[in-house]
């Protein structure tokens, strides 16, 4: 993506005001420069010109701040605009995207590649306002001498022609050294989820940063330097031939044809000034070469920023057929079918196809092996997962594109691997707090932890009561459908007690469908019905085998999915 086009599109009215400042504070610069020329010429004090010297250095401090002002608010809020809507688009893309990313590439882009285009966004301004300047100078340089005009042009010329060349390679160099940094990510990661493995073993520890590590790190080091390096040189060069011309019109210049001092003392004036706002641009260049990559980064994640309009799925403002998702009766998966594509050279592991029906007031377990396939079914079944084939339907009426986000509303679940939110967000029912403090007894919890406007006052307990305090975030939002994956696995035994036989029968009796993923296999007898995934297919289990079938037994099925219709 241009970053040009892109700094356009999202303030165009802001860029406007600020590059017009520049250009005023530019051309009032040319304009200062030939005054100072002429009254360097002039015999006798002119109140005229000492006049017209105060306005334009006037107009060049005023116009400067004003330029300065505009840029710093321009790159405070674009810092945060982009970083929203950066945000937006991921909680807009299909979560097997997201996966497939991975958790280290997405912070990536929302804190390196955020940080390097908002610093260029600022720099593209300044940019403009150096040209502004530079281009008046050339025009009273114009003006002076057009032969010398004709030298300066092709000076820059050379150098721009020279640079462009040498600005591939920085910028082959730059975009290697972001994808080195999505690995530096990862590393980063690995140390925040690993560091007690790694405390552990002392010689995991020492392979981690000597081997992973610090190798990422040098190849960033590399790469980012090596860049680095080429603008240099590149600017170097430009510099060197700023002088040269200098030095051409200082001391070749009159040997080639008669030329008054004058015009050479204003020639060399002009280039001297020029030569501030021309090491600007070059040095300001680097940085929108950077702020192009990121931009390409994250448009090659397909979380472009270029689109004119968010995806609504991030605020629910979708349109599509209307969904009472209060007042269901039958939810229906219609020969549901879902290609998962790992990494590397392994076989796409295949779901379905699978039909099946859910019902308010039942509660259903899903057992199966590890990797059978039933964290799959629930992704699919909670519209997380999009269907290669087949089709759900709730009362009748397909989930789609324009109304799955509705569709998800009807869900409440506890995932194997949820995050806990620091408040009970997105909750605003009246009595809140009573609410949560009745579930909070009724879970063991009000002596750990308490909850006032909403918020928690701790997160600092064990995964199982985590899981509870994730479990009552649930019961406040009062959804009709409730997935729990695993929910037990961290309880003690007297608490997944409580689970099976008094949590689950209440959801029941408050006319709640319950989707339970499982391998408890003595609490089988709670659900209305036992069904199973054995590699990607769903059968319904029978008494004899349900042990077999929740710890990922190849028992004979009873039948084929279907079962429950």
């Amino acid at each position: 993506m241009d970053l040009i086009r892109f700094l356009l599109r999202k303030s165009w009215r802001l860029v406007l005001c600020s590059v017009v400042a520049g250009l005023v504070s530019g051309v009032a610069g040319a304009g200062l420069i030939a005054v100072i020329h002429r009254g360097m010429n002039e015999t006798q004090v002119s109140s005229t010109l000492a006049w017209s010297f105060l306005v334009l250095a006037l107009a060049v401090a005023a116009c400067k701040a004003l330029s300065e002002i505009l840029l710093t608010r321009l790159g405070q809020s674009t810092i945060s605009e982009l970083r929203f809507q950066l945000s937006r688009r991921i909680l807009d893309a299909p979560l097997s995207q997201l996966e497939q990313l991975g958790h280290h590439r997405l912070l990536a882009a929302l804190s390196e590649d955020t940080d390097v285009i908002a610093q260029a966004y600022v720099q593209l301004p300044l940019i403009g306002i150096n040209v502004a300047t530079t281009i008046g100078c050339l025009a009273y340089l114009g003006w002076l001498s057009w032969p010398m005009l004709l030298l300066v042009l092709g000076c820059m010329a050379l150098g721009a022609s020279t640079f462009q060349l040498q600005e591939r390679k920085a910028i082959r160099l730059f975009t290697r050294s972001r994808e080195t940094s999505d690995a530096l990510f990862r590393h980063f990661r690995s140390i925040m989820a690993g560091i007690k493995e790694l405390k552990l073993h002392r010689e995991r520890r020492h392979a981690f940063l000597t081997t992973l590590l610090h190798r990422t790190v040098k190849a960033y080091e590399r790469d980012f330097v090596g860049g680095m390096t080429v603008y240099s040189l590149a600017s170097s060069w430009g510099l060197f031939l700023f002088y040269a011309a200098i030095g051409v019109l200082l001391f070749l210049w009159p040997s080639w044809q008669p030329v008054s001092i004058d015009t050479v003392v204003g020639a060399t004036l002009v280039l001297l000034y020029m030569m501030g706002p021309f090491s600007q641009i070059v040095e300001l260049l680097p940085g929108v070469g950077r702020a192009n990559v990121a931009l390409n980064k994250i448009d090659a994640l397909g979380l472009s920023l270029a689109a004119s309009t968010p995806g609504q799925e991030a605020d629910g403002r979708q349109a599509g057929t209307e969904l009472d998702i209060r007042r269901w009766s039958r939810l229906d998966l219609i020969g549901i079918t879902h290609h998962h594509a790992p990494e590397g050279d392994e076989r796409p592991f295949c779901i379905g196809p699978i039909d099946l029906t859910f019902r308010p007031g039942e509660v259903t377990f899903l057992v199966g092996g590890n990797g059978s396939g039933k964290t799959t079914l629930a992704l699919l079944l909670l519209g997380l997962y999009q269907q290669e084939s087949g089709s759900i339907l709730l009362d009748g009426v397909p989930i789609d594109d324009a109304n799955r986000d509705t569709y998800r509303q009807l869900f409440s679940t506890v995932f194997c691997d949820f995050h806990l939110f620091d408040s009970l967000l997105g909750l605003d029912q009246a009595n809140l707090d009573g609410v949560a403090r009745v579930y909070l007894e009724r879970l063991q919890l009000e002596s750990k932890v308490r909850i006032e406007g909403g918020l928690f006052s701790t997160q600092a307990l064990s995964q199982g009561q985590r899981k509870r305090l994730a479990l009552l975030t649930a019961y406040v939002e009062d959804r009709p459908f409730y997935l729990f994956d695993e929910w037990a696995a961290d309880q003690d035994p007297l608490f997944r007690k409580v689970f099976y036989t008094e949590l689950l029968p209440d959801l029941k009796a408050r006319g709640k469908a319950v989707l339970v993923i499982t391998h408890d296999d003595r609490y089988f007898s709670m659900a209305d019905r036992c069904l199973r995934m054995d590699f990607g297919r769903l059968v319904e289990c029978r008494e004899q085998d349900g042990a077999a079938g929740a710890n990922g037994g190849l028992s004979a099925p009873s039948r084929v999915a279907g079962a429950g219709k």
